[in-house]
């Protein structure tokens, strides 16, 4: 499983430490046995209550049978053993593996809320360790490998985007980063995408002041992909419809500076044309304030 050998190289832990094991508290086994037989609490003879201390089983057995469930495949059993091993050796650095463990075994599953809400604990309980960052790029890739087509809600896409940026922030040498990066990418892209499905459905209601909302939303916050040329498009086309001819023309000019080749700059060039106008920005509109932002990239 080369993702899980590549993640833990950094760990450090020999998994043959079962003198780690915590043996059974003698003294906690003596007050439990002078309760069920010596004081007669629940009757005469105390052998049908006798009680029995299972010991504990060692961290680096529980640790390898958690492994081994992973190599079968198993991932719900996987994290139930990883759990376990947490569970059983609090405040250690067992718990600590156990804790990752579980959120990878979730994740291969996968059940990817279950693996969030691992990530979230992890993060709160160990914030600087050296797994961290692995622990934030598998948060980001559970809501990154929910994203739906464009046409659904992208609030997964949007959850994707804030954690890898988390991350890039956070730990900019991480070996995860430049992944996180590409992802983020896509989460715009898809983001995107969304806005301007949701604006040309406007544009086709004639609900103009609606649609332009939408484009303008996607040059202010995602101007680096690859729908910024038709949003300037359908604002051109949305602007010269409701009559406010500036607008439509800044729009067309910035197009045309931007993306001087574009199919969509000849096509905004067409549309201005058929109604005498052509493109020019006039520096009072809130486009040409856009438009300095898009020269620049």
């Amino acid at each position: 499983m080369p993702i899980f050998a590549a993640s833990f190289r950094s760990s450090g832990l020999m998994v043959a430490v079962a003198a780690l094991a915590l043996s059974a508290a003698p003294a906690r086994a003596d007050i439990m046995d002078s309760i069920t037989s010596g004081f007669g609490l629940f009757g005469g003879g105390g052998e049908k209550y006798k009680t029995e201390i299972t010991p504990d089983i060692p961290a680096d057995t529980l640790y390898n049978q958690g492994l081994a469930k992973l190599k079968a495949r198993d991932y719900e059993g996987a994290a139930k053993k990883f759990t376990d091993l947490e569970k059983t050796y609090p405040a250690s650095e067992w718990a600590r593996k156990g804790l990752l463990m579980t959120l990878f075994a979730q994740y291969e599953k996968p059940a990817y809320d279950d693996a969030v809400q691992t990530a979230q604990r992890y993060i709160g309980l160990y914030p600087n360790s050296s797994d961290t960052p692995y622990v934030y790029y598998l948060a980001g890739m559970s809501y990154y490998n929910q994203v739906p087509d464009v046409m659904r809600d992208q609030t997964s896409a949007e959850k994707a985007l804030a954690i890898f940026q988390e991350l890039t922030v956070k730990f900019p040498k991480s070996e995860y980063v430049a992944d996180a990066r590409y992802k983020m990418s896509v989460a715009r892209d898809q983001l995107a995408a969304k806005e301007m499905q949701v604006g040309r459905f406007y544009l086709t209601r004639k609900n103009y002041p609606a649609a332009i909302n939408r484009f303008h939303d996607v040059l202010g916050k995602y101007q680096t992909t690859r729908h910024t040329e038709e949003a300037l498009y359908r604002l051109t086309e949305a602007y010269l419809a409701m009559g406010v001819t500036n607008e439509a023309q800044t729009a067309a000019a910035i197009l045309g500076h931007n993306y001087p080749d574009s199919q969509w700059y000849k096509d905004a060039v067409a549309l201005l044309k058929s109604d005498g106008l052509a493109p020019h920005e006039y520096t009072d509109s809130w486009l040409s304030k856009i438009g300095k932002t898009l020269h620049a990239i």
